[in-house]
């Protein structure tokens, strides 16, 4: 089956969404475009948007590579996807709150004991911890794909300590700056209000005994971390601290940072460390980016964790696969974005059929992510299925399997010029103690390679801007156009 096209369609004429896009391109000279993707480039270098490669010694730092040619959503499709990501989001928290507490579904038998007491991110810590509003997932990055005009389904839910809202950001941000005449005739959709969002749905979530104004911070396992410009860089958009485990300590339960002006009690962290590495007298003993005490502090209800400890068994591959019946059973609901049909290799018929087909799946370590650990079939030699072919009967409950999806493709400017290559989304989802938020876009990551179906920066993809607009039957005089970045509100 061919891949959707999002700019030409099934019938090779162009789509709404893509008019004012091909009418550029038609109009642009090649060799503009080339310059323009080098000015593009150059302006990551200068703010300096890397990300490390571990193992990689020839290349520690690298830009993510950037499309110039956006990728173009339709407000109506937003508005689907909005409905969906909010209530599987909804739903996953309702999943934690209930696995770390009188854990009905498990009593139910919707899910199978073992894939959540069993699971090696389940936290018995957290086990009747009561958190503001029952939210675990304070920032999950959903990973959408579409196969055709109508459909979307989820890829993944990332529920532990998503990544890649600095590039959805900046990304606009160049966009603007190199094709400002395409946003004054274009009714795009803002996504520079993410940090106020953000801040806003953590504020909202501060412990009972936080002050009015409560202090956020940042916490980050230091420079040498792969995604340390995010941290960095979602610090500042936040006017919050930058911490590192040393600059917090523990005193009666109260977490406190290290300032110029004495200790300052901290009433939430959003933290970009793992569950590992946060507290060295629970965790990892050897641990020295951690804050000894924290969960002591956290089980105490005196300091909120964005992400919660022990997400990590929501956004495993084989819970994935039950999410379905996860939204049926919390909420009562159809689920209104798909999943991709799965296999859970764990279950012996499912087992038999995925080796029997093995060249023509995509099959996935449960913990595996980043597009490592993984077998694309169609695209693998017969050596490499066959040494999958081993680990799934070795180890069969470690994986599931998937049809390869034809996923949709975006123009794409490339050495050949413009062509179509496979992407997918992530959008941002906040949920705080009011409401669930959601910018209007996310993240397209793209697979630069020809044929390629891996997104993944470390894997040789790139990324795009993504840009929600207007259907053509709204009003087009409607709403005011969209405007440059603004700061985000520092907080006092």
């Amino acid at each position: 089956m061919p891949a959707f096209d999002e700019m030409h369609g099934t019938e090779g004429a162009i789509r709404s969404a893509y008019r004012t896009i091909k009418s550029w391109l038609d109009a642009s000279d090649p060799d503009n475009l080339k310059q323009l993707q080098k000015e593009a480039e150059f302006l990551f270098r200068r703010v300096g948007i890397t990300f490390a490669v571990y193992g990689d010694a020839e290349a520690e730092e690298r830009i993510i590579p950037f499309d110039i040619v956006p990728r173009v959503l339709m407000n109506s499709e937003w508005t689907l996807l909005n409905r969906g990501l909010t209530q599987r989001v909804t739903a996953l928290n309702r999943f934690l709150a209930d696995v770390y507490g009188a854990g009905d579904i498990v009593r139910a038998g919707i899910v199978p004991e073992d894939l959540v007491y069993q699971n090696p991110s389940f936290r018995p810590e957290m086990v009747g911890v009561k958190l503001p509003s029952d939210v675990y997932v304070q920032i999950a990055g959903i990973d959408v794909v579409r196969v055709d005009d109508k459909d979307f389904y989820v890829l993944e839910d990332n529920a532990r300590t998503p990544s890649g809202v600095s590039y959805m950001l900046e990304n606009r941000d160049v966009q603007m700056r190199l094709f400002p005449d395409l946003f004054a005739e274009t009714r795009i959709q803002p996504v520079e209000n993410y940090p106020d969002e953000l801040l806003a749905s953590l504020m909202s979530l501060a412990p009972k005994s936080a002050p009015k104004d409560p202090t956020v911070v940042l916490m980050t396992p230091g420079p040498l971390n792969s995604a340390y410009y995010e941290h960095s860089f979602l610090a500042d958009k936040l006017g919050v601290e930058l911490v590192e485990g040393r600059d917090l300590f523990v005193l009666d339960d109260v977490v406190y940072m290290r300032t110029t002006h004495g200790p300052q009690r901290v009433d939430v962290i959003y933290r970009r460390i793992d569950d590992d590495f946060i507290d060295p007298m629970v965790f990892r003993p050897d641990s020295v980016l951690g804050v000894p005490g924290l969960v002591s502090a956290y089980r105490a209800g005196n300091v909120t964790l964005a992400n919660a400890i022990g997400t990590g068994v929501a956004d495993d591959k084989a819970i994935y696969t039950y999410m379905p019946d996860i939204v049926k059973f919390y909420l009562g609901e159809e689920p209104i974005l798909k999943n991709v049909p799965t296999w859970r290799c764990r279950e012996p018929d499912a087992l038999k059929y995925v080796l029997e087909h093995l060249p023509e799946l995509v099959v996935k370590e449960v913990a595996g992510s980043g597009g490592y650990g993984m077998l694309v079939g169609p695209k693998s030699t017969r050596e490499q299925i066959e040494t999958f072919r081993r680990k799934l009967e070795s180890h069969p409950d470690g994986f599931i399997a998937q049809p390869t999806l034809a996923l949709s493709t975006s123009p794409t400017f490339v050495k050949e010029g413009v062509a179509p290559r496979h992407v997918d989304l992530r959008p941002f989802v906040l949920t705080g103690a009011d409401k669930v938020r959601i910018v209007p876009g996310g993240l397209t990551r793209v697979a630069l390679k020809e044929g390629s179906l891996v997104v993944n920066s470390s894997q040789g993809g790139g990324t795009k801007d993504t840009w929600v607009i207007a259907d053509p039957t709204e009003d087009a005089t409607a709403g005011a156009p969209h405007s440059a970045p603004s700061q985000s509100q520092s907080q006092g």
